[in-house]
């Protein structure tokens, strides 16, 4: 082997491992945004990061909406006692 056959194998590695690295962040991705924003379904958006790995990130775009869309909180409903109802 020369020297220039060690080099294209060092950079054949070097890119496969970037590869998979970008590859398990971006399904990790969603997952610490939800976590993060302390989303209420935070493990059921890490769940649809992984799985979306598996399909070949066809909904991964979804998925990473879902992280950063807030629930909005139910609204205070008044109460039934006698001077709220009159």
């Amino acid at each position: 082997m020369s020297g220039l056959d060690i080099f294209a194998w060092i950079v054949l590695v070097v890119l496969a491992a970037s590869t998979v690295f970008v590859v398990v962040f971006m399904a990790m991705w969603p997952g610490m945004v939800a976590r993060r924003r302390n989303h209420p379904w935070a493990e059921a958006v890490a769940i649809g990061g992984w799985v979306t790995l598996f399909l070949g990130f066809v909904l991964w775009p979804v998925v990473l909406i879902w992280a950063y869309v807030d629930v909005p909180a139910k609204p205070a409903r008044p109460a039934l006692d006698g001077e709220a109802a009159r």
